[in-house]
């Protein structure tokens, strides 16, 4: 069933910053059936500059305008996350549906509301959890599925970053430090991508413990995190997050262990997995990113819309990763 009344989906993106430039916007606009309509942001000028760039027809300075023209049909919220909340539900009872960056939004009550909002205006809402949908993690969840690692035992994810994180950019503004803002710090923002694979993986976590601690006092929020999970499915799960080690302790990577055998892999380093067996050993795979990494996820959200696909990153399925950030860090 459609989504939408039209045969095309008509973004309107608010909040054209960083993550619009490469990542997510252009590919609305390469996916079939899809168009950026319009964008937003606060300050006129740049809001003016990006659609010129690229080729955008129309542009806004404010958030309730860009939501209520009627050539737009569908809502991308690409702003930090203390705005997701209120931008998702005027889009809701704007009729039309949602798709949000992440995390989903600073608490898990905000979550919450999201998703009450969409449901009562019968809109869809989806999460931009991208790795989702991503060719190198779509084999990692086979190698699961397939039994080839057997009985699942546990998962072990390392994030181990120096005080300027490598995988983070334009450090002039540490939005994403200020809990105001963000909800938290690197964890949240970070930490939330590789949580959310898990409950791919391995279904929802039903329970969830950690210690945090602000060791360097450079930023507001907290720079390291220890979590230990459990999953629906029966997995145990441990979590290191540090963003305060020396070069020599720079490491990222998610082991999961099976009765059988054991895949490694990065979640935001190069696209490669090791398979190790006890059957056949190390097997090596190799995958390339797409240009504009949301663009696979950005195909499902609009063949779900016009009804030929189904996304498999939901409101409901992001506001379960803030709930475990929320457990760990309590």
């Amino acid at each position: 069933m459609k989504k939408i009344s039209s045969n095309t989906v008509k973004w309107g993106i608010i909040g054209v910053g960083d993550v619009c430039e490469i990542k997510s916007a252009p590919a609305m606009n390469l996916v079939p059936n899809s168009r950026v309509e319009a964008v937003m942001r606060r300050n006129g000028e740049k809001a003016r500059d990006y659609a010129r760039r690229h080729g955008i027809a129309k542009w806004y300075d404010d958030a309730d305008t860009l939501i209520n023209d009627p050539e737009i049909n569908a809502i991308y919220i690409a702003t930090p996350p203390h705005v997701h909340a209120e931008y998702t539900i005027k889009a809701a009872a704007a009729g039309k549906p949602v798709y949000v960056e992440k995390p989903m939004a600073k608490t898990h009550q905000e979550c919450e509301a999201m998703v009450a909002a969409c449901a009562t205006a019968g809109v869809p809402l989806y999460t931009a959890y991208y790795r989702r949908a991503l060719p190198n993690f779509l084999k990692v969840k086979d190698i699961i599925d397939s039994g080839i690692l057997g009985d699942i035992r546990m998962v072990e994810i390392r994030l181990h970053k120096p005080l300027e994180p490598d995988i983070i950019t334009h450090q002039d503004f540490h939005w994403r430090t200020d809990p105001a803002i963000a909800g938290g710090g690197y964890f949240y923002d970070l930490g939330s991508h590789q949580l959310d694979l898990l409950d791919f993986f391995f279904g929802p976590v039903t329970s969830a413990s950690g210690h945090i601690a602000n060791q360097a006092g450079q930023y507001k929020a907290e720079d390291i995190v220890t979590a230990t999970m459990v999953f629906e499915s029966g997995v145990l799960g441990t979590g290191s997050w540090v963003f305060t080690t020396g070069e020599s302790s720079d490491k990222e990577i998610i082991c999961i262990m099976g009765s059988k055998g054991q895949v490694t892999f990065s979640t935001f380093g190069k696209p490669n997995i090791l398979l190790e067996t006890d059957e056949k050993g190390e097997e090596h795979f190799a995958f390339e990113f797409p240009k504009h990494i949301q663009q696979p996820l950005i195909e499902l959200i609009v063949g779900d819309l016009l009804g030929t696909a189904t996304c498999p990153s939901t409101g409901v399925s992001g506001a379960r990763t803030n709930r475990v950030m929320e457990w760990i860090c309590r």
